[in-house]
């Protein structure tokens, strides 16, 4: 347990029976109410956000939720499945619960798959993932406006915007945090 001023970001607190993930925090203080701390939670289990205010001084409990990094290994139909890189235990994890995680998994890749007392809760992506390039327009001719870009379709099937001088089978690197191009691939 934990008093609500020690809330800091990144901490898992457990709340009403679910397990959220604190993304901000803010101490206010005011003369009539005292000192409030103002929340943005995202819900584990379910991907939700939320706000929420804490009176100052109460006790929250905390989570403890384990990360262990395991390896994408393939799709089986509408499972998942995946290894532990220590244990070589396999998981599988259905397509609903990675709908956006899958835009960006490839074979091969490792992950944490983040896990509180037995549940597995979803996956942490790495912040920057490399795709390849299988379809993309060509330029138009005469588009040199600053910043243009073309729609482009990865080998994930995921489809974002790319700047005009990227060509099919070239390799990017995608922000996993915003699903946008943030560079070539080296």
């Amino acid at each position: 347990m934990i008093n609500t001023n020690e809330i800091r970001n990144g901490m898992t607190i457990e709340f009403e029976g679910n397990i959220y993930v604190v993304l901000e925090f803010q101490h206010m203080k005011t003369a009539k109410a005292g000192a409030i701390m103002q929340t943005k939670l995202r819900n584990l289990r379910t991907g939700t956000i939320i706000y929420k205010n804490f009176n100052g001084g109460i006790s929250i409990d905390t989570a403890t939720v384990e990360k262990a990094q395991y390896q994408y290994l393939y799709a089986n139909g509408d499972m998942h499945v995946f290894m532990n890189n220590d244990s070589y235990e396999q998981i599988e994890l259905d397509k609903s619960r990675l709908e956006y995680e899958l835009n960006f998994l490839t074979e091969g890749m490792v992950v944490n798959v983040m896990s509180y007392n037995e549940e597995i809760l979803g996956l942490e992506l790495p912040d920057k993932v490399i795709l390849e390039i299988v379809e993309t327009a060509g330029a138009a001719r005469g588009n040199t406006a600053s910043n243009a870009t073309k729609e482009a379709l990865t080998n994930t099937g995921y489809r974002l915007l790319v700047p005009l001088f990227i060509e099919n089978g070239e390799k990017i690197v995608v922000s996993t945090a915003t699903g946008k191009y943030d560079s070539r691939s080296k």
